[in-house]
């Protein structure tokens, strides 16, 4: 029955070709019909499988079943030999490292034990790899690998998997991204100066209802060495404040130790790729930092912070009669009509919608899968009529639920455009940047030639300090109402509670929250961007916080700011 199984899977592969995909597994399948296709021999494979894995395929697969091993260089698996097994490493701010893992069975059979009533389809849909990650015995992480983490083909054959953790050429992997979320989540702490052992235990799980664990199927150890950078002192050094900021030198104290503690952490890329900090205290400028080959003139790229300059630019409209106010609709600038998925819903979504992430277009960015995610607007030739034609979802309201949604803040960009003298650069220019001495910025285009409101406004940290410090002065600078007070008051507001949060909120494109230090709690309202970007307005304290920072898809970038915030910056200038 075996060999029958086999000569049909063959005929698959013949047919469909592209239905197998390697990603990252060793000796899957090949893709390409110009490359040998081979089996195991059907004596290495369990006759009670319930797929048909490649089995044990050689010598060092049988007798190392149930490890997990490490390379640093990728070694392809038919030079893998014993000696190349790493049993220490130094782990350096740019290095390699990998897993090869040798099973006894391909994942699916393990789930298979866990849930015998499913599928090989549901199995992978609902389970994948438990990893637990210990540190001189100690659990430091545990993840359950997102169920769509490696191909489901992958999950049925394969036996023998190499998965890269470290990459210096940002291979793309699950990997990589599951080594980060260790490490940021107790491994760098772990792992301090000295010598430490790392161990990794593989387990499959699936989830039913309940998360049903199965019992142990690999682990490794290894050795590692940290090695902790000579940090020039000048790195530590508080920087001096030097002429011509645009600012007034603040004279206040701070926790000066702590700051250099700070900055010692991200010389030795504890907290990576930070490329400044501003801290306003008082409408003056308390402290000034530049990272990773920063400096006060560089133009900074903060992706969604932009949004938040949207945000000022309607309130400025608004003001000036160029638009009635947040209340109108999409019908009054569009014959919706005209586009697709066409619905009285679409017809009356409000601009107050798109500035609260709030309307009902089928469109969420944090779900990969949903029609309106970002990722599939940014191809297309036409921005706003890729958002316009979006079908509306049938289970949501018009300002009944947040879910971000950058399509609609490129429409109100359209909008402003439409509306405004001069179209939206000159009148952002005019209105907003001039009045504040903002003079060296860039912009990023729509594929119509439109100021991307999406983001893509590039700045000097100071200068963006300026757009955070005109927020707290409620909307004037140097005595000149620029935004109407009213609309800042709007845009810092807790407008709509933000889904599975702890007490966050949404502004006009406004982010909320809520730090905690020693036991008190700080809130701010702050602008926000891929990579770790923030401009933090704080509701009851004189401060005023930029953080710029090249962390771009990363999964720690928000996160380590935030850290910053608590640990450091707000224990240092808060007295």
């Amino acid at each position: 029955m075996n060999k029958i199984f086999q000569f049909a899977l063959i005929i698959f592969i013949l047919t469909f070709p592209c239905a197998i995909t390697p990603n990252h597994f060793d000796n899957t399948i090949s893709v390409s019909l110009t490359q040998k296709i081979s089996f195991p021999d059907s004596s290495n494979t369990d006759q009670n499988s319930f797929v048909i894995d490649n089995g044990i395929l050689n010598d060092l697969h049988k007798n190392n079943t149930g490890r997990i091993t490490f390379m640093a260089e990728n070694i392809p698996i038919e030079e893998f030999e014993e000696s190349d097994f790493l049993t220490s490493f130094e782990l350096k701010q740019k290095c390699d490292l990998n897993i090869r893992v040798f099973l006894k069975t391909s994942l699916t059979n393990s789930l298979h034990i866990l849930a015998p009533e499913l599928t090989a389809e549901e199995l992978t849909a609902k389970g994948n790899y438990q990893f637990n990650f210990f540190v001189d015995d100690s659990l430091i992480y545990k993840e359950n690998l997102n169920p769509g983490a490696g191909s489901k083909e992958s999950k049925n054959i394969s036996t023998i998997l190499r998965i890269p953790l470290i990459s210096t050429t940002g291979e793309d992997s699950w990997g990589r991204f599951l080594w980060q979320r260790f490490m940021f989540k107790g491994g760098e702490d772990a792992l301090q100066e000295g010598t430490h052992n790392l161990e990794i235990e593989i387990r499959p799980y699936v989830k039913t209802g309940e998360v049903k664990t199965g019992e142990l199927i690999a682990s490794g150890e290894l050795t590692i060495n940290i090695v902790r950078p000579d940090i020039p002192p000048e790195l530590i050094e508080i920087q001096s404040i030097k002429q011509n900021s645009g600012w007034e030198v603040s004279t206040e104290e701070y926790d000066r130790d702590l700051i250099r503690q700070l900055k010692t952490k991200i010389a030795e890329n504890y907290f990576k790729e930070i490329t400044s900090i501003v801290v306003i205290k008082n409408g003056r400028l308390l402290l000034e930092e530049y990272f990773n080959g920063s400096a006060r003139d560089s133009l900074h790229d903060t992706r969604s912070v932009g949004k938040s300059f949207a945000s000022a630019i309607t309130g400025i409209a608004i003001e000036e009669g160029h638009i009635k106010s947040e209340n109108q609709i999409l019908k009054d600038y569009y014959d919706l009509k005209n586009y697709r998925n066409y619905t009285l819903k679409k017809d009356s979504v409000q601009i107050k919608n798109l500035l609260t992430m709030s309307s009902a277009f089928l469109g969420f960015d944090f779900d990969e899968s949903s029609p309106g995610n970002e990722e599939n607007m940014y191809p297309t030739g036409d921005w706003v009529k890729f958002t316009l034609d979006l079908p509306m979802d049938p289970s949501k309201t018009n300002g009944g639920k947040w879910e971000y949604f950058t399509a609609g803040v490129v429409v109100l960009g359209d909008i402003l455009n439409k509306s405004v003298p001069g179209g939206l650069g000159n009148y952002s220019s005019e209105k907003l940047l001039k009045p504040l001495g903002i003079n060296k910025f860039e912009w990023e285009y729509t594929p119509q030639g439109v100021v991307n409101t999406a983001g893509g406004w590039h700045m000097r940290p100071l200068d963006y300090a300026k757009f955070g410090q005109l927020y707290k002065n409620g909307g004037s600078w140097n005595g000149k109402q620029i935004i109407p007070k009213s609309w800042v008051k709007k845009s810092l507001s807790k407008q709509i509670s933000i889904p599975n949060t702890e007490n966050e909120f949404y502004g006009y494109l406004f982010w909320n929250t809520t730090f905690r230090v020693d036991n008190e709690s700080y809130e701010a309202f702050y602008s926000s961007g891929n990579g770790g970007n923030k401009i933090f307005i704080f509701k009851d304290q004189p401060i005023v916080v930029v953080v710029t920072s090249n962390a771009f898809g990363k999964m720690y970038a928000h996160a380590q700011v935030n850290k910053i915030m608590e640990k450091y910056i707000l224990p240092s200038v808060i007295r």
